[in-house]
C-alpha cells in the first residue's frame, strides 16, 4: 500500500525531464522527513556513482564503487540502513554532522542504475516504515525511467 509520500513522488514523476522530476521528488522527501539533514540521488556514470539532484549541503560528486555506504549499496543491490555510520568500515563522510544512513538502489532490468540516499544527524533515524517508503519510491523511479526513456 502506498503512502501519501509514495502517492507525491509518483505525481512527480509523470514529469519526462529526469532531473526536473527528481529535484523535486528529493525536495519531497525533505519536506517530509524531519530530523534529516541531505537527501538525494547517485547515478551509474563512467564506473562510479555520481550526484544527482539532491537537498542538503554539498556533497561528494563522485563515489567509487567500492567506497562508502553508496558503494555497498551499489556493489549489493540491497538497502543499506546504517545505524551509526562511524561503525561503518569506509564511511564517507560527506557531511562529518551525519550520523546514520539510508541507501536505496534503484533497478531497472536487474541492473543498479542510480540510488537513494538520505543521511540524518541522529543515530538510528530510520526505521522499517522510511526504509519501505523509499523501496518503492526506487520501484517507482525505476518503472520512470523505462516510461520516460531515462537510460
Amino acid at each position: 500500500m502506498k503512502t501519501l509520500l509514495n502517492e507525491q513522488i509518483c505525481a512527480f514523476l509523470e514529469e519526462s525531464d529526469q532531473i526536473a522530476a527528481l529535484s523535486n521528488v528529493s525536495a519531497c522527501i525533505q519536506l517530509t522527513y524531519e530530523n534529516i539533514n541531505w537527501v538525494g540521488f547517485y547515478f551509474v556514470k563512467d564506473d562510479q556513482l555520481v550526484l544527482g539532484p539532491f537537498q542538503g549541503k554539498p556533497a561528494c560528486t563522485r563515489i567509487p564503487f567500492d567506497k562508502g555506504v553508496c558503494g555497498k549499496c551499489y556493489r549489493d543491490k540491497s538497502v543499506q540502513r546504517i545505524d551509526d555510520v562511524s561503525a561503518f568500515p569506509g564511511h564517507i563522510a560527506c557531511d562529518c554532522a551525519s550520523r546514520s544512513e539510508l541507501c536505496v538502489p534503484i533497478i531497472v532490468n536487474g541492473e543498479c542504475v542510480g540510488e537513494i540516499d538520505i543521511d540524518a544527524p541522529t543515530t538510528n533515524r530510520f526505521s522499517e516504515k522510511e526504509e519501505n517508503e523509499m523501496l518503492q519510491a526506487a520501484y517507482d523511479i525505476a518503472q520512470a525511467y523505462l516510461q520516460h526513456h531515462w537510460i
